[in-house]
């Protein structure tokens, strides 16, 4: 009898991409979410986006040219980029490794290391560059040491190069890990028992698996490391012409009312970070087609 009624029941089929009655809303409905989205989005991202390039262009397009050619604001532009130049290598082996590490590996501590890389998501910059402070400061543990051999991190390039490493190199290892874990370990024992070594079998087996994830966390890394602030301006001293990267430059600016120069440098960073946006558009549309 079960098999029968069934048999008698007509087996509709929804086309492909139709919406269902959970998500099917009436038309008022949709056009006042749209409207909110679009509104919020408007007053709190585009808004403020505007704003930045209308300040940079109050005075023409030739004081606009003239503060990025200043002295300090140059000496802040190729800090940031010799920072970033440092900090998002580094990251990419210390992701790439850790990574594969806990997705390769069973050891003790296997939580703990993913807790650390974690760490700095929950610890607030300016507590991240006190921790330096802390450590490599004239009163800090290794302080008296340093400053015996001339050396000096704190309100120094290593030291915002340090500060700038530790707030972004969960980057990198949280895009790249999952993929490691999905993937299994398949090929690479495939590659091994067929006499592979190690250094190969990433280069011609994991590596192509992983590009587009390691790509797109380099751009995010990238993207903080330029425009990190908090744990930068704690250990950098400001010092003018030295230890200012382009945050703590906007910042010194807009506090000397050269509203120009300080929206001249913000657009800068803006375009810089839109162009990471639209890369981290092409990557994600690439992995969608792939």
């Amino acid at each position: 009898m079960a098999n029968a009624v069934t048999q008698d029941m007509p087996i509709t089929v929804a086309p492909a991409g139709a919406p269902t009655a959970a998500t099917t809303e009436s038309l008022p409905v949709r056009v006042l979410l749209i409207a909110f989205a679009l509104g919020f989005l408007g007053l709190f991202v585009a808004l403020p986006i505007l704003a930045v390039f209308a300040g940079a262009l109050a005075q023409g397009l030739g004081p606009c040219v003239a503060k990025l050619s200043e002295p300090d604001t140059l000496a802040a532009i190729r800090l940031t980029l010799f920072t970033a130049s440092i900090a998002v290598p580094l990251n990419v082996v210390f992701g790439v490794s850790a990574a594969w590490l806990i997705s390769k590996y069973r050891f003790v501590g296997k939580s703990l290391l993913i807790t650390l890389i974690d760490l700095p998501f929950s610890v607030s910059p300016v507590v991240s560059g006190l921790i330096f402070v802390l450590m490599f400061g004239g009163r800090g543990v290794l302080g008296p040491w340093l400053a015996a051999h001339g050396i000096h991190i704190i309100f120094a390039t290593p030291g915002i190069v340090l500060a700038t490493i530790f707030v972004t190199f969960p980057f990198v290892a949280r895009e790249v890990l999952p993929l490691m874990q999905d993937q299994g370990n398949d090929e690479e024992e495939a590659a091994l028992t067929l006499g592979a070594g190690g250094f190969r079998i990433f280069w011609q087996v994991t590596l192509p698996k992983i590009k587009w994830g390691m790509l797109y966390g380099i751009i995010l890394c990238n993207a903080r490391a330029m425009g990190e602030f908090g744990a930068v301006s704690v250990v950098s001293g400001h010092v003018r012409g030295q230890t200012n990267t382009m945050p703590l430059q906007v910042e010194i600016l807009y506090n000397e009312y050269d509203s120009v120069g300080a929206f001249t440098l913000a657009s800068l960073l803006m375009v810089l970070a839109l162009a990471t946006l639209v890369a981290k558009k092409l990557i994600e549309a690439r992995q969608v087609r792939r």
